[in-house]
């Protein structure tokens, strides 16, 4: 600990998580998308914060390009950056949770040991891991940036699937497959889930395309 941070005091409010959700009317949670790139990470969080917003329920994306457009556009994409990209996200998601609010956030995040640093910065029961599965094949066959065709000719390094490895959770919350679902099918069934362990209470019929 430097002698500056020695200095520093956390300054407490008077207001706690739980008077601001029960004034939200629901609990908070932190959604952890994760999986390759084209894999519909963004496309899956976007469209639940929206379904979310239409219940009336206090949410927000944290998307990995939106973020490097500022909070973290001073680093790039090694190990060590990507590492630090992931821990202050994490920081503001442990700080929105305590909000009241339901974070979206979809992110690679490769590295198991970067995916766990994340979770120990959170409460567990307000950590959920969704792993958005999709092969490398239908995600290159994809190719929604034109990443993976830049990747291959070598002007995109450390690109996770091609020259950088990606560990596929072990024990996640809970998968979705994107090869096997749509869009609307993944956010019914992410929903139903949330209801299942209480953290929403809405009407929704769900389908087949979570796999536990």
């Amino acid at each position: 600990m430097s002698k500056d941070e020695r200095n520093i005091t956390w300054q407490a409010s008077s207001l706690t998580r739980q008077d601001r959700e029960e004034n939200n009317g629901h609990r908070s949670r932190t959604l952890w998308f994760t999986g390759l790139s084209g894999a519909g990470k963004s496309s899956i969080a976007f469209a639940l914060e929206r379904f979310l917003h239409e219940q009336g329920v206090r949410c927000y994306v944290l998307d990995g390009d939106n973020v490097r457009h500022g909070l973290n556009r001073d680093l790039g994409f090694t190990a060590a950056d990507r590492q630090e990209n992931l821990r202050r996200i994490g920081e503001v998601c442990r700080l929105m949770v305590d909000a009241g609010l339901f974070v979206l956030s979809a992110f690679i995040s490769p590295h198991a040991q970067d995916r766990e640093m994340v979770r120990q910065l959170i409460e567990p029961e307000d950590f959920i891991e969704i792993y958005v599965r999709c092969s490398i094949q239908e995600c290159e066959r994809r190719d929604p940036k034109g990443l993976y065709q830049k990747a291959r000719k070598g002007e995109i390094p450390h690109f996770t699937g091609i020259s950088a490895p990606y560990d596929i959770p072990e024990s996640p919350s809970f998968i979705i497959d994107t090869e096997l679902c749509t869009i609307e099918e993944a956010v019914q069934e992410i929903v139903g889930h949330l209801q299942q362990i209480g953290a929403l209470h809405l009407p929704l019929q769900t389908n087949s395309a979570l796999i536990y």
